[in-house]
């Protein structure tokens, strides 16, 4: 996908994500504790299946399961040696399965590591990561590039240049950020979105961290400052941690969907969902949506 190909999807009305890998994952068996990305490697009609319930419910673009499969994020879990081939067989697969019913992206997140001075990540080394793991999604055929759950301007500016260095693929940018938008490493999203903006990303937004009902304010002022698209892929709600240690989630999937679209209107045109949503949040946006 060129970005004129992104630009013209973007134009003809709001495009649908898709909704939670890593909560509904955990319904459908995985344990707490494991490297998703090799779990997902080590069970592939699971993924399969989230993934073909999601497009049957009307999402346009899946994100590939591969959010942590970044070189430092895998040496976490002792499995920075498989970083080539989870990235290149959880994208392809993603690709080969669903590719001629959905747009496929190659999904990336935060290392954790902060870059100096306020962390041990230098730019070059940040630089070095991201640009392995780009290279792998490009060269595996995904359409398009989306990194989420950033916690700075600075980790988001790395990856923009990572990516303009390996590739021509759309570059999707998301926060997860505060209810006031205050980003949790410094900063605020409304001014990384006009730096990425500047730095020719496709689109921007938040992700994760809050419910859809906490972010109408962050999605007016993004709308009031950039022009590029504006994503909007928050939590089912807050949610409680019971004893076991499971997150329950507040939101169910016809509020979601009525406080999603809320978001819509306030300007964002990207919209889906992220931890504790599921296919069926998807379809009742889609429902809505007509």
């Amino acid at each position: 996908m060129t970005g004129k190909e992104f630009r013209s999807l973007t134009e003809k009305g709001t495009v649908l994500l898709d909704g939670g890998t890593g909560s509904c994952l955990r319904s459908m068996g995985m344990p707490v504790g494991v490297c998703t990305e090799q779990w997902v490697y080590d069970h592939p009609d699971v993924i399969r299946k989230l993934q073909e319930e999601y497009a049957d419910a009307g999402s346009q673009i899946l994100y590939a399961p591969t959010f942590g499969a970044n070189r430092m994020s895998l040496a976490n879990m002792g499995l920075e040696d498989q970083v080539e081939e989870l990235n290149r067989m959880l994208a392809s697969r993603t690709v080969e399965q669903t590719g001629e019913r959905v747009f496929v992206a190659g999904d990336m997140s935060t290392t954790g590591k902060a870059l100096e001075p306020y962390g041990p990540m230098t730019y070059d080394g940040l630089m070095d990561i991201y640009k392995e793991q780009i290279r792998l999604l490009a060269g595996a055929g995904v359409d398009l590039l989306v990194a989420e759950t950033l916690l700075s301007l600075e980790e988001a500016l790395v990856i923009c240049d990572a990516a303009h260095a390996v590739c021509d693929l759309p570059l999707l940018v998301s926060f997860t950020c505060e209810g006031d938008g205050n980003l949790y490493f410094g900063g605020n999203v409304t001014e990384a979105a006009a730096a990425l903006e500047a730095m020719g990303v496709a689109a921007v937004g938040v992700n994760c961290s809050v419910g859809p009902d906490q972010l109408e304010a962050v999605i007016r002022r993004l709308k009031d400052t950039v022009s590029i698209p504006i994503m909007a892929k928050p939590n089912a709600g807050m949610p409680v941690i019971t004893e076991t240690g499971e997150a329950v989630y507040s939101m169910g999937a016809e509020e979601f969907a009525e406080k999603i679209l809320r978001l819509r209107d306030c300007g964002a045109s990207l919209i889906g969902g992220c931890c504790g949503t599921t296919p069926e949040y998807i379809r009742c946006i889609r429902k809505r949506l007509g």
